[in-house]
């Protein structure tokens, strides 16, 4: 184990009271900033707004990286709010959240050695031939790491932030509290919801135990599929904050937009029946669309699975739900979609006629792609324009502002982040043939 110093290395505050610590210190540094700002202005005549004050460049700067440092649920609860929110924020608070997204500081050497003796004990070293301390992946929960087992095979060994299971409560009544305080988050959403499922989630994904069997059950549901390899469980060196699997080698997903046109479609057709067999099979869905979860094959065209923290149950009345709600779309039943929507949760119950008008046309213009009859292009069509356009107009109707179940809500995150993706490769799928079969 050579310990090698990293550029993005920044030491994870650890427990609840440094952390907390650390959000103190920077509401501090905000109110200082915004009384500066308040008492100049007041001088120049001017009577500012408070989120005025709180945007300023320098402010949304110091909160960005202030979150990054410290990862975790603060990191997270902006990740989620900018995914699930993100056409009805601010662009102040927008610009804050796709740093956050795009940041990813690692662990120092000498906390990394704390975490690693914590997980396996003062010998750990004897669990490894090697171990490489620069990370293959870091995000808000844990980092990643690559290593040889004494008989010589390879793993990825996922290791958890100290303090960071023990600090989500904290943490995001910390971060919630500070975001309600500025006024980036708009008052007719409700955080509530929100900052619920970010909990849910959290204390989801810090499970590791949990983590490894959804990565198990994968495997057994997707064995003798051989467009997909998942990783191979490692359970002896798996544990409460260390995640032990097997090393695949691949690349990153978006290398295939250079393969052929045929090779891209196989991939996307394979991801997308993955999704609508997530739904309506398994019951069981991998919600997290982040393109890295993804790797490619260039030999054997295969598609490697990763990171399954965010697996959810999906229940048997949504999963029909679903299924209803596609073969209304399908059959251009109006009402039958409307009383769909309002099923999962999408929609509010009792919208004026004007509202429901504006949400059949953004549904219409989603179904239309099912309906075929040729392949879908994801690369020559403006459907995600058009869809942008539509989601721009819900955003100025307040009457229509509304955050759905999580259920719904992950949903929504997956189908969206594949279609990103498809585009990303420029696919061509039949998705209405695909979509027939399942419904």
């Amino acid at each position: 184990m050579t310990d090698i110093p990293d550029p993005r290395s920044y030491p994870v505050p650890a427990g609840r009271f440094a952390r907390a610590a650390r959000m103190g210190g920077l509401a501090s540094g905000l109110v200082g900033g915004v009384a500066l700002g308040g008492a100049q202005a007041l001088v120049r005549g001017q009577r500012p707004r408070l989120s005025d004050l709180v945007l300023t460049p320098a402010n949304i700067t110091r909160l960005a990286d202030r979150l990054s440092q410290m990862r975790g649920a603060a990191m997270k609860l902006g990740q989620l709010l900018s995914m699930e929110a993100g056409d009805l924020l601010s662009p102040e608070l927008e610009a804050i959240l796709a740093r956050l997204r795009a940041q990813a500081h690692v662990m120092p050497p000498a906390q990394l050695k704390q975490v690693l003796q914590d997980a396996y004990g003062a010998e750990f070293r004897t669990l490894f031939r090697s171990f490489d301390t620069r990370p293959l992946a870091a995000a808000s929960i844990g980092q990643v790491h690559r290593a040889q087992t004494p008989d010589g095979r390879a793993l990825a060994i996922k290791l958890q932030y100290p303090g960071v299971k023990g600090a989500i409560d904290s943490d995001l009544d910390n971060a919630a509290a500070l975001i309600r305080w500025s006024g980036l988050w708009p008052r007719e959403l409700d955080l509530g919801p929100l900052l619920a499922e970010a909990r849910a989630q959290l204390h989801e994904e810090a499970d590791y135990a949990r983590e490894g069997a959804a990565l198990a059950r994968f495997g057994a549901l997707l064995q003798g599929d051989d467009r997909f390899v998942v990783p191979g469980l490692d359970a002896a060196r798996t544990g409460p904050c260390a995640l032990a699997m097997s090393f695949e080698p691949s690349e990153p997903i978006e290398t295939l937009a250079h393969a052929p046109a045929d090779q891209r479609d196989r991939a996307v057709t394979a991801l997308l029946e993955l999704c609508l067999r997530e739904l309506f099979e398994f019951r069981l869905m991998q919600t997290d669309p982040n393109f890295a979860n993804y790797r490619w094959r260039p030999d054997t065209g295969q598609i490697v699975l990763l990171d399954f923290g965010a697996t959810r149950e999906i229940s048997r009345e949504m999963s029909e739900a679903y299924r209803a709600l596609l073969r209304a779309g399908l059959a251009r039943d109006r009402d039958a979609v409307m009383a769909g929507l309002a099923e999962i949760g999408f929609v509010k119950p009792g919208l004026a006629p004007a509202h429901r008008q504006t949400i059949l046309e953004m549904s219409d213009m989603g179904f239309d792609l099912l309906r075929g009859p040729d392949p879908f292009d994801f690369r020559g069509n403006d459907f995600a324009d058009r869809m942008r356009q539509r989601g721009m107009q819900i955003g100025g109707e307040r009457e229509l502002w509304h955050i759905p179940p999580a259920q719904t809500l992950f949903l929504q995150r997956k189908i969206g982040g594949l279609y990103l993706l498809a585009t990303r490769l420029g696919a061509r799928v039949d998705i209405a043939a695909m979509v027939a079969r399942f419904v």
